[in-house]
């Protein structure tokens, strides 16, 4: 297993092809493409895809003509998930064989009537623990979905520490926090935990630069490298665009698209982005010029000579 410290620095920007590119989209590609530039490295741009029912005919054609206005262009031809199933089949195969992923009958039904019976509160937006209910086998019932274990052998939770390069140290009890979780689903879509961390692995990416809304992702993918012998990149998790509710501006919630035909919008939207990320105001008249004024302040903050593990959050 290589250590990310000892390969060139590649990074990535993984957006689901659900719609165009939006204010709080473009934060995290325009980060992790700054953070690329600023340490010298690859920019890979990947089209998660996974999700066919939630995919929209061209958006992904949209996303990388949106990003080509801002002139965050990839290093590589952009891949689709889509096309890899074969590499998350035999990363399946190989966690199954180390005991590690097991099949699962439970329903979401079933999930919150066993958490009920524990005595587990419902929590509206929070994450439902998995039970552990199928984990020694299916007691009579159809499998549905494939999970990974969260305990080990000797029935210790697998607990997980790490450091963000902008929140600082972070630690999750994954027992406790998400359960055993999915990795192939009901519907026989791949999950999206197994699928980034295989991705991220086979092109060589060392660092992860996403919105903080996947922070808590984090502890579970690092479990899976761990336990499939692949190296851990550094990651920075972005500050997110908020709507007036305080919610993460999304697809979900109303987020629009820029318009990326005109150049003064394209500006406006790099500006408004780079706001949101900590960067200073910067006059340019033509986007690669904007770029360059903002690739030199990040360089600064998030360069090669920041720290790479910060005793706390930093805003």
């Amino acid at each position: 297993m290589t250590s990310p410290s000892a390969q060139p620095y590649t990074g990535r920007f993984a957006p689901s092809p659900t719609g165009p590119l939006h204010a709080g989209s473009l934060v995290a590609a325009l980060a992790s493409w700054l953070d690329a530039r600023a340490h010298g490295g690859r920019w890979l741009v990947r089209i998660e895809d996974l999700d066919r029912p939630r995919c929209q005919p061209g958006a992904a054609e949209q996303l990388l003509a949106q990003l080509a206005a801002c002139g965050l262009l990839p290093d590589e031809l952009p891949v689709w998930q889509s096309s890899r199933s074969a590499l998350y089949a035999d990363a399946l195969a190989r966690l199954a064989d180390s005991g590690w992923a097991y099949p699962c009958g439970c329903s979401r039904r079933d999930i919150d009537t066993a958490l009920t019976a524990q005595g587990v509160p419902h929590q509206r937006f929070g994450e439902r623990p998995y039970p552990g209910s199928c984990r020694n086998g299916l007691h009579g019932q159809p499998a549905r979905a494939v999970r990974l274990r969260t305990v080990q052998a000797d029935g210790a939770d697998v607990c997980i520490e790490g450091c963000d390069r902008r929140l600082g140290p972070q630690q999750q009890n994954l027992a406790q926090t998400v359960g055993d979780f999915v990795l192939r689903r009901a519907d026989g879509l791949w999950a999206y935990q197994l699928a980034v961390v295989v991705d991220d692995a086979e092109q060589g990416v060392t660092d992860v630069v996403r919105g903080a809304d996947l922070a808590d992702n984090t502890a579970r993918q690092i479990h899976l490298q761990r336990l499939l012998g692949l190296a851990t990149p550094r990651y920075l998790h972005t500050p997110l665009v908020l709507d007036a509710d305080g919610h993460k501006l999304s697809k979900q919630n109303g987020a629009v698209a820029f318009a990326s035909a005109d150049p003064q919008v394209v500006l406006w939207a790099l500006a408004a982005a780079g706001s949101v990320l900590g960067l200073p105001t910067a006059t340019a008249s033509t986007v690669a010029d904007w770029l360059a004024a903002a690739t030199a302040a990040w360089c600064a903050r998030w360069g090669p000579a920041a720290p790479r593990c910060p005793a706390s959050a930093v805003a």
